[in-house]
């Protein structure tokens, strides 16, 4: 509400790193995700639940998921200019509507005395109530073209590098002055066998685990077990945990020699003590972190012109 959210970026209570921009490929992660930070929810304050745009097909039957799980007392939902697919997330809808993970009550079940609110619903003896309660706001603005979804995709791009770039300007200096090149902030070195290491978007060859971290924005996360590691390194993860993440970081480096990992990040080290597991997802440093800093001479690395796109 304040304005985009770069220019308001505050520490979560609680938060997750998910590692990829849309939920489609593993659905059931993101649903116990939901689950693990709903779970601190002490319910002392309102809570306004932000959902997101995917609304159609799996991403509809995933949202009324959602609605199951969190129970919210009010729905608020936006239609768009000239679109019905979408219907009215009303009680009854949510109540009989199968979702991606979860079953709808059959209505064969009750009796409906006519369509409405829950008190035109009449159930058989003994049978299980815990129907969906909330109230629906139903808002139908009438902006030309609202919801486009390719201008939205290439919006959202654009927002997410700006929330980066705000993230690591955490690393400057408070003072006005000029920018300093990433490349000149001295990182943090952690040794290979202090941390966890997973590839959640992909699997990844151990052999070429090194060559998929090394230039990579990761999660900084805390796994509740002890990190241990019989070698210099480095610890795999054979599946992707649902832990807290405390924050995010480069890794502008990875010594093979010493076995280090070089991480920048504007994580406090108080914070920091607490990491134990880095998480590489699907998301990219902004291309203009490695073409726009001042200083390099000759190639950049990671970076070429010379691209083939058969590949």
């Amino acid at each position: 509400l304040p304005g985009p959210p770069f220019t308001h970026q505050q520490t979560p209570h609680k938060m997750v790193y998910y590692g990829q921009t849309s939920c489609e490929q593993d659905t059931e992660r993101y649903l116990d995700v939901v689950k693990y930070v709903f779970s601190c929810y002490k319910k002392e304050v309102p809570l306004v639940i932000n959902t997101m745009g995917w609304v159609k097909g799996e991403g509809l039957l995933l949202l009324i998921d959602i609605i199951r799980l969190l129970s919210p007392s009010h729905i608020v939902q936006m239609d768009v200019c000239d679109w019905k697919a979408m219907p009215p997330l009303t009680p009854e809808h949510v109540h009989f509507s199968a979702g991606l993970h979860t079953k709808g009550k059959q209505q064969s079940k009750c009796k409906q005395l006519g369509a409405g609110s829950m008190e035109s619903w009449k159930y058989s003896e003994g049978e299980d109530v815990s129907a969906p309660q909330h109230k629906l706001l139903y808002v139908h603005p009438e902006f030309p073209r609202a919801g486009v979804a390719g201008e939205a995709r290439v919006h959202c791009s654009i927002l997410r590098d700006m929330s980066i770039l705000g993230y690591l300007g955490h690393l400057q200096s408070p003072d006005i002055g000029a920018v300093l090149p990433l490349h000149s902030l001295v990182p943090y070195q952690v040794p290979f066998n202090a941390v966890a290491l997973r590839v959640i978007h992909t699997d990844v060859a151990p052999s070429n685990i090194m060559y998929a971290v090394n230039a990579s924005w990761v999660g900084l996360s805390c796994i509740p077990e002890e990190v241990r590691c019989q070698t210099d390194g480095p610890v795999l993860l054979t599946q992707t945990p649902v832990c807290d993440c405390l924050g995010f970081g480069i890794v502008r480096g990875v010594d093979m020699e010493k076995k280090l990992y070089h991480i920048l990040t504007p994580v406090p080290p108080e914070k920091l003590r607490l990491v134990n597991c880095l998480l590489l997802g699907n998301i990219a440093i902004p291309n203009c972190v490695l073409v726009g800093q001042q200083g390099i001479e000759g190639e950049i690395p990671y970076v070429t012109s010379d691209y083939n796109y058969s590949i």
